[in-house]
């Protein structure tokens, strides 16, 4: 019997009042996978994530995660597992670069020795120069605080990547730069990663599934070719609405 996928979402709803954010939500990303989300602002991209993270519970259907439903995590436990990247970057200001990296693999117990060699592969891996370390924040451009973004979401090797618009507010030759830099480290670390962005060019060049959403619904899911490919009259309404 296959084993489940590290997420798994079946028959989710999530409601606020009369508003429902997201509604019959069902999709898997597995093993080594990057599945990316795509659409507009509000059509449930972000709360899909935040269910998967344990900051929403679902009002209806189950939320899996490495094989146990969202609920039966204990929250903390559950985030230490799930490496989270967004377009803020969320780094603590006062903190600098090398302790922001090395705050959860802290908390989990890690030794010194390790925890510093970790840090300084993870520098090296989203391309950024030792002497960025000793850093604080502000003293870093954007691009650069979004690679120590990446790089503290990755550095207790959580098996899985949540990123929510990560690389939105970069600048077009700074965001190409960092989406190859992904792929590098996708490649070599094969995380098990759901991207939301609203941007189809950057979904079709960096997921091996694509899941449009519009309204809270998910409307369609394929790869990047049946994308491409499909006559689909919903897919190409997606493409003109977010051209």
């Amino acid at each position: 019997m296959p084993s489940d996928p590290p997420i798994r979402l079946s028959d989710v709803t999530y409601e606020v009042g009369s508003a429902t954010l997201v509604r019959d939500l069902s999709f898997e990303v597995g093993v080594a996978e990057t599945v990316v989300l795509v659409g507009r602002s509000g059509s449930g991209k972000t709360t899909a994530l935040r269910l998967i993270n344990h900051l929403l519970m679902p009002t209806r259907g189950e939320v899996v995660v490495k094989g146990r439903r969202t609920t039966d995590w204990d929250p903390i436990q559950l985030r230490r597992r799930i490496g989270y990247v967004i377009q803020e970057v969320g780094l603590f200001p006062h903190f600098t670069v090398a302790r922001n990296i090395s705050l959860v693999p802290t908390l989990e117990g890690w030794a010194a020795e390790r925890v510093e060699a970790r840090t300084k592969e993870l520098l090296d891996k989203v391309g950024l120069p030792a002497e960025v370390l000793s850093r604080y924040p502000d003293q870093l451009s954007g691009g650069q605080r979004q690679r120590v973004g990446v790089a503290r979401a990755l550095a207790a090797d959580p098996p899985i990547l949540l990123m929510d618009e990560p690389f939105g507010a970069l600048d077009p030759i700074t965001r190409a730069d960092i989406q190859r830099e992904f792929l590098a480290v996708q490649e070599t670390l094969g995380k098990s990663i759901l991207f939301v962005t609203h941007d189809l060019r950057e979904a079709l060049l960096l997921g091996n599934h694509i899941g449009l959403m519009d309204q809270g619904r998910l409307i369609w899911m394929g790869t990047p070719d049946e994308f491409r490919e499909s006559p689909d009259p919903h897919i190409s309404d997606f493409r003109e609405s977010l051209a």
